[in-house]
């Protein structure tokens, strides 16, 4: 088994489904022990404001803020995409506690090494 789960969601409102189940394995994953590190492209991006994560909503679903906290709480960390906080006017002081603003250096040094495992959503 990986010793890191790097998990990039690329979608969000947009992709609902999609959304969810990158924020569910994330979620389940840190639960499990496993270092998980959760980033956040393009419409995901916006689930790193405070109070944006209870607006998304799917029947059948965890609500994101539970799955952020669980990934939070279980030891994971949150990034939003360098890029994507630019072209929405996102500052890293506009972010939920816990969560950084970071590039794609950064990404790549994170699902490099041996043992970590990379999902995309």
């Amino acid at each position: 088994m990986a010793k890191k789960l790097v998990i990039k969601v690329t979608a969000g409102t947009d992709a609902p489904e999609r959304c969810s189940q990158a924020f569910t394995v994330a979620a389940v994953a840190a639960a499990s022990g496993v270092e998980v590190s959760l980033w956040l492209t393009g419409e995901s991006t916006w689930f790193a404001l405070p109070g944006r994560a209870a607006e998304f909503e799917l029947p059948h679903a965890a609500p994101l803020p539970d799955l952020i906290d669980g990934i939070l709480t279980g030891g994971g960390t949150i990034t939003v995409c360098t890029q994507c906080a630019a072209r929405r006017e996102i500052e890293e002081k506009d972010l939920i506690e816990g969560a950084r603003i970071a590039g794609a250096q950064v990404f790549v040094s994170e699902i490099m090494p041996d043992g970590v495992q990379a999902l995309v959503y």
